[in-house]
């Protein structure tokens, strides 16, 4: 539902359902992760030694006229390293909070957008947000159940695998059959962005 929003990306390092190697992929819960979340030396990365000097660092990303700023935190699982005193720090700084979670760990309290991409396999402890983005085709995954849960939007997005094609068609003919769904699309990835 952000898709074209300006925001900066912070990602964090670690995942509860996949080591992020590619030797373990194949007995990790999620399997089609397509997030490169080992390490801290990405462009901007690093370990920071407290909140405050993170949130500096993402705003010094974003530049100096906040309006309307907006980090995207994510991973990896970015709920295993978020707490109260980096939520804190970014809104003393005037960045509005999104989160994208796989929903197994609670959300903490003062994020402004929180979207749950559940993964077949893995027990969803977080069932209430802005969205929910489910990644299509996803065998084993309780969509019907998904619907009870208490999110503003529900969003079904093709899985990006060699079966691309499939995928995109599997998850029109998804969300005609079922209009509370909306299609969603990686964007930045159609624009060759990373």
């Amino acid at each position: 539902m952000q898709a074209g929003r300006r925001a900066v990306f912070l990602r964090f390092a670690g995942c509860n359902l996949w080591s992020g190697r590619e030797a373990d992929r194949a007995t990790a819960i999620c399997q089609f992760c397509d997030t490169d979340f080992v390490g801290t030396d990405g462009v901007g990365g690093g370990k920071f030694a407290t909140a405050d000097a993170l949130a500096d660092a993402v705003t010094t990303c974003w530049g100096p006229d906040r309006t309307n700023a907006y980090v995207v935190i994510t991973g990896g699982e970015p709920l295993l390293q978020l707490d109260a005193r980096l939520i804190d720090a970014l809104h003393a700084r005037g960045i509005v909070i999104g989160v994208e979670s796989n929903g197994t760990i609670v959300a903490p309290q003062g994020i402004d957008w929180l979207c749950i991409s559940p993964k077949a396999g893995s027990v969803t402890t977080q069932r209430a947000g802005d969205e929910l983005k489910l990644v299509w085709p996803q065998p084993g995954s309780d969509w019907t159940g998904m619907e009870r849960w208490n999110f503003k939007h529900f969003l079904i997005q093709p899985l990006d695998s060699p079966a691309r094609v499939d995928n995109i068609q599997a998850a029109i003919d998804f969300v005609l059959a079922h209009p509370k769904w909306r299609l969603s699309i990686q964007t930045h990835k159609t624009l060759g962005l990373r």
